[in-house]
């Protein structure tokens, strides 16, 4: 498994009850960070995963009924703190970027796919199906944006599930196998069920931390992950399936348990916003 360089992104921010993220929280509005992950591939070069926020989520949350996504969740983005403007800044050109990994399909995870036009998008089968089902109305209600898809992303696809399979390291139990996404190790999408239809994390060997599982949104953060607790039933049914999380979540707590060496970062975690790097 070849080791890859990571830096993480803090591509803006919403707020959000915190009751509605992990049970026993607060009705106090939280803000919470949007991170996407920038990987140096030893021969690919550079790649994303997620994107996290961008303008172009800004654009399409002005029409009804895409404006209530907004007023549900405000958004804050700083001018120059989308993915592709922070790749710039590391004199990366966003068109250079020939890989972009998605967790899944809501709109604070893949707004800025459309600065990637050269890219290959590895993404759920299962995801993007769910993301193409629906009208507006029921998508806005399910965190999904259609029109942040960009026009040729089917013909740019390419789905973890036609990946071949290969069986993870025993220090990852009690997770089992992973997608092989470039067929080298380096990248293993990992199915992680429950969030939403299609929602998969992203495994890696860190050049600085060893192992390195990016959980996308299976835990709002890593005190969710320490302690086992999950959002409230009705957060999870209205994304995804209430079972399903909570047992990802807890397959996550012990893997915790078993190796808490093994670096773990939520796209909303706070502790891994602070590590962002800033170019």
């Amino acid at each position: 498994m070849p080791d890859v360089k990571l830096d993480i992104l803090h591509t803006g921010q919403c707020r959000h009850p915190q009751a509605m993220t992990i049970k026993g929280g607060t009705w106090r509005p939280v803000d919470y960070p949007a991170l996407a992950f920038l990987l140096q591939h030893p021969s690919e070069g550079a790649i994303l995963f997620d994107t996290g926020y961008d303008p172009a989520f800004m654009t399409a949350t002005e029409p009804f009924p895409e404006r209530f996504y907004r007023w549900a969740t405000p958004v804050e983005l700083e001018d120059g703190r989308d993915a592709a403007s922070q790749c710039r800044a590391r004199g990366i050109d966003p068109a250079d970027i020939q890989h972009l990994v998605l967790s899944h399909f809501h709109a604070d995870h893949m707004a800025g796919t459309h600065a990637f036009p050269n890219a290959v998008i590895h993404c759920a089968k299962a995801g993007l199906a769910d993301a193409q089902r629906s009208g507006r109305l029921q998508s806005t209600r399910r965190g999904i944006l259609p029109a942040l898809l960009p026009a040729d992303f089917a013909s740019r696809a390419q789905f973890f599930e036609e990946k071949p399979l290969v069986s993870l390291p025993s220090d990852l139990a009690p997770f089992e196998d992973g997608a092989d996404i470039l067929g080298d190790g380096s990248l293993l999408a990992i199915d992680l069920p429950g969030h939403c239809p299609g929602h998969w994390g992203l495994l890696i060997r860190d050049a600085a931390y060893g192992y390195h599982f990016m959980v996308a949104d299976a835990a709002w953060s890593l005190d969710a992950i320490e302690r086992n607790m999950p959002p409230p039933a009705i957060s999870s049914a209205m994304l995804g399936k209430v079972g399903a999380t909570r047992s990802t979540l807890e397959k996550l707590h012990q893997l915790h348990l078993r190796n808490p060496e093994i670096r773990l970062s939520p796209s909303h975690c706070q502790i891994r916003a602070a590590e962002a790097t800033e170019d």
